[in-house]
């Protein structure tokens, strides 16, 4: 009777909420955990069919909402479909899915390079998280590079066709301060010498942010900005991914064009109006010059 939705009389019990019911009852099991580079206690854990990974106690990585991380692949690669041989690469592993995505997606002569920089979580997704995916490291497609992803960033000049980012929370990091060099100046221009002539970055994160945007586009880049679901069938769009290119024709339909801010737009305007101004005073004093 006790750990099961059945009953003694002839109860109907929808099948959804019987399940439901299962999931909650079965225990959070702690399976590994690991430290990031900045101390933080970084923990593994199984409930069910589901993982999930915390940092400090905050939920970082949710296997049952991966929608997002699907999207990250799918407008980063959007532009490759019918490529021979793309060379793109993928920061942060993660659980796995931006990978599959990305995979299904290009051609069986593609090179995806993935770059994390934490060893545990690429021995978690050999272990314990690949079946989720359908152990995508092991397509031989895939070149694993474990350290850290600025470098190899650094290290790349026109290599890639696509560059997808999908490391620790997005530009608000959570779990290596070391990863604002990836969403700084300096990370943003190094992925721009990596990218091909027709490459696009893509950048996933938990939140919006103005300031990044406006990063993306002083960089030289013009930007879409997709609002997309944590989880499939989420009417809420709670995640961002956006994408960015120097040529404007192969970015992804759809999606918000950031703007620039009204005080950049306000002095733009200043000095078109004094030069028009000048211009005025010129032609009247060539004018008077002129009569006289």
């Amino acid at each position: 009777m006790h750990g099961n939705c059945h009953s003694a009389t002839p109860v109907s019990v929808p099948v959804a909420a019987c399940r439901h019911q299962d999931a909650t009852m079965k225990p959070r099991v702690r399976i590994a955990s690991a430290r990031t580079p900045d101390g933080g206690q970084m923990v593994l854990y199984q409930h069910g069919r589901d993982f999930s990974i915390t940092i400090n106690g905050q939920d970082l990585m949710l296997s049952r909402q991966h929608e997002s991380e699907l999207d990250l692949a799918r407008l980063g690669c959007a532009h490759l479909a019918g490529r021979t041989a793309p060379s793109i690469l993928i920061g942060g592993l993660g659980m796995g899915y931006t990978l599959r995505q990305a995979l299904d997606m290009l051609s069986p002569r593609a090179q995806v390079v993935v770059g994390e920089l934490l060893g545990a979580v690429v021995e978690w997704n050999r272990e314990f998280l690949g079946e989720l995916n359908g152990q995508p490291l092991g397509d031989n497609r895939v070149d694993l590079k474990t350290g850290d992803i600025v470098e190899l960033i650094s290290r790349s000049k026109n290599k890639f066709d696509a560059i997808l980012l999908d490391v620790d929370n997005g530009p608000g990091v959570m779990t290596d301060s070391g990863n604002r060099r990836l969403y700084g100046r300096e990370g943003i221009q190094a992925c721009r010498r990596a990218l091909s002539k027709q490459g696009c970055l893509a950048v996933w994160s938990a939140e919006p942010s103005k300031k990044f945007e406006q990063l993306l586009m002083s960089c030289g880049f013009h930007v879409r900005r997709f609002r997309v679901p944590a989880y499939k069938g989420s009417k809420a769009q709670s995640r961002f991914v956006w994408v960015a290119a120097e040529e404007r024709s192969i970015l992804p339909p759809g999606g918000g064009k950031p703007r620039l801010p009204l005080k950049q737009k306000t002095t733009r305007n200043r000095r078109r109006f004094r030069g028009r101004r000048m211009g005025v005073t010129k032609r009247n004093m060539i004018k008077i010059g002129t009569v006289f």
